[in-house]
């Protein structure tokens, strides 16, 4: 066949919308890498789905579940709450503590260790200098 018409491929898919599908689907195949099961004789990828098309050298439902696979979207994923954010873990709890200080190194001291005024430095440091009285 040395030149493709739209009525040569219509008679093989009587729906113009269809074939167009079709066509500019196994067009970008081509593009991607897929074998040809004609001849090129120099002509763009287009024209050589026509052709395939034209010769039935291409099944038709394959090529339809390939158009209708890369139409399809995958749902995106639903935004995590905040409770999901607070379980995930931050860079302190994957690599360790960093820099500890002196007030935290008196903070991450157990209890039994330290005097009743080093407590109250403690706890008056963790709430910014605020006295809790």
């Amino acid at each position: 066949m040395a030149r493709v018409t739209v009525e040569d491929c219509v008679q093989k898919v009587p729906n113009r919308f269809e074939l167009v599908l079709l066509a500019a689907q196994r067009a970008r195949n081509l593009s991607r890498g897929e074998e040809l099961t004609i001849d090129r004789d120099n002509d763009k990828n287009p024209v050589v789905a026509l052709r395939e098309i034209a010769e039935e050298t291409v099944a038709l439902p394959l090529l339809e579940q390939d158009l209708i696979k890369s139409l399809s979207r995958s749902p995106e994923p639903e935004p995590a709450d905040e409770e999901v954010l607070d379980l995930i873990p931050t860079d302190q709890n994957i690599f360790g503590l960093q820099d500890v200080s002196a007030e935290e190194e008196t903070s991450a001291m157990p209890a039994g260790d330290l005097s009743p005024d080093d407590i109250e430095a403690a706890i008056e440091a963790e709430l910014g200098g605020r006295s809790r009285r």
